[in-house]
C-alpha cells in the first residue's frame, strides 16, 4: 500500500474515510455528526494526528535506515522490491501484492543467523492482506464503540423488540384488508350491490340445492325468517358456513371449497334476504337470534340520551 500509495495521499484518505464512517452510522439530524458531537471529532482528530505522526516518523526512519545499509544489504533490498515488478500475469501479481510470498531460490536470503536445535527462521513479514484487515478491524472497533458505548445505540435485543412490535403492526394492518385470512372475528357485513350480486351466484351455484333459489328452505332450514339454529348474524353465519353446522345431519364444511371473501358475500347475501316471504317457505326451525352487541348499543345510546335530557331539565 506504501508503494501505490504515498503518506501525503494515505493520511488524508483514512482522514475522509473515519469520518466519513462517523456521518454514515451517526444519525445526527439536520446538523453534520462531526458538529453535532464535538468530543468525538476531536478524539478522531487526535487519532488521525498521531497517524499522521507514527507515517512520518516511519518514514524518517526508513530513509535513516536505507542510507545506514552496506551495498550488500542494499542490493538485497532491491532484489526484493524486484521480484513483484517480474510477475507478468495480472493475477499472479495480484495475489503476489497480498501475500508477498518469496520463491524457495530465496530462502538463503531470508534466512535468519539464530539456530535453535537445527530450526531456523525466515524473516518473512506479515502478509498485507492480513495487515489490511487488522488495520480495518481497528477501525471498525472504534467506531463500534462509539456508536453503541458513547451514544447508545440500539443493541441487537432492543432492535429485535422493536422490529417484532412493528412486525406486529404491520400483520394487523395486512390482516384487516386480507381477503384470504379473514374469519369470523374479523369478517364483516357487506351491503353494496356487487357484493351480494356476487353472493346470490355463489348461494345459486352451491346452496339453492338444499335451501331453494329464494332461501325459503328444502333440505335445509328456511334463511328468510328470524330463527336461527347455529346463531344469526354476519359472524355465527360465516362460522357455521366456514365450518359446517351440526354433527352427523347439519351441512358439511366449505372452506376447503370457498375461499373466506366468498363466505363473507355469500353470507351477506343470505343475510338480505331476511324478511324476504318466499312463497310456501319451509316451517321455522331453531330460536330467534338476537343481536346482543346491537342491544347493547342502543341500550347505551337510550341511557345517554336520558342523562343528557336530566341534564338539561337541571340546567333548567
Amino acid at each position: 500500500m506504501k508503494k501505490f500509495f504515498p503518506v501525503y495521499v494515505r493520511v488524508p484518505l483514512i482522514f475522509f474515510l473515519v469520518f466519513g464512517l462517523m456521518e454514515y452510522c451517526i444519525d445526527s439530524g439536520d446538523r453534520a455528526a462531526f458538529i453535532k458531537f464535538p468530543m468525538l471529532s476531536i478524539f478522531l482528530a487526535v487519532f488521525l494526528f498521531v497517524l499522521i505522526a507514527i507515517e512520518i516518523t516511519l518514514s524518517a526512519v526508513n530513509r535513516i535506515l536505507f542510507q545506514l545499509m552496506t551495498p550488500e544489504e542494499k542490493e538485497q533490498l532491491a532484489y526484493k522490491n524486484s521480484l513483484s515488478l517480474k510477475e507478468s500475469d495480472w493475477y499472479k501479481g495480484l495475489m503476489h501484492r497480498l501475500t508477498k510470498t518469496q520463491p524457495i531460490e530465496n530462502e538463503s536470503i531470508l534466512l535468519l543467523d539464530h539456530d535453535y536445535d537445527g530450526i531456523k527462521e525466515l524473516d518473512n513479514n506479515l502478509p498485507p492482506w492480513w495487515v489490511y484487515l487488522f488495520y480495518i478491524g481497528i477501525i471498525f472497533g472504534v467506531v463500534y464503540f462509539a456508536r453503541y458505548e458513547v451514544f447508545g445505540g440500539d443493541n441487537q435485543e432492543v432492535e429485535l423488540k422493536k422490529e417484532m412490535a412493528q412486525a406486529k403492526i404491520d400483520v394487523e394492518e395486512y390482516l384487516k384488508t386480507a381477503p384470504d385470512l379473514m374469519d369470523e372475528k374479523t369478517v364483516i357485513l357487506l351491503t353494496d350491490k356487487p357484493s351480494l350480486d356476487a353472493g346470490k351466484e355463489i348461494f345459486a351455484n352451491n346452496c339453492a340445492a338444499c335451501h331453494r333459489s329464494d332461501g325459503g328452505g328444502q333440505i335445509g332450514p328456511n334463511l328468510t325468517d328470524d330463527r336461527w339454529i347455529l346463531g344469526g348474524g354476519i359472524k355465527n353465519l360465516f362460522h357455521t358456513i366456514n365450518n359446517g353446522g351440526r354433527d352427523g345431519k347439519g351441512m358439511i364444511s366449505w372452506k376447503g371449497t370457498l375461499k373466506p371473501k366468498e363466505i363473507q358475500k355469500v353470507a351477506s347475501y343470505i343475510l338480505s334476504l331476511q324478511g324476504s316471504n318466499p312463497k310456501d317457505p319451509k316451517a321455522p326451525d331453531g330460536e330467534i337470534w338476537v343481536d346482543e352487541s346491537a342491544a347493547k348499543n342502543e341500550v347505551t345510546e337510550v341511557n345517554a340520551e336520558e342523562k343528557t335530557e336530566n341534564n338539561t331539565e337541571v340546567k333548567k
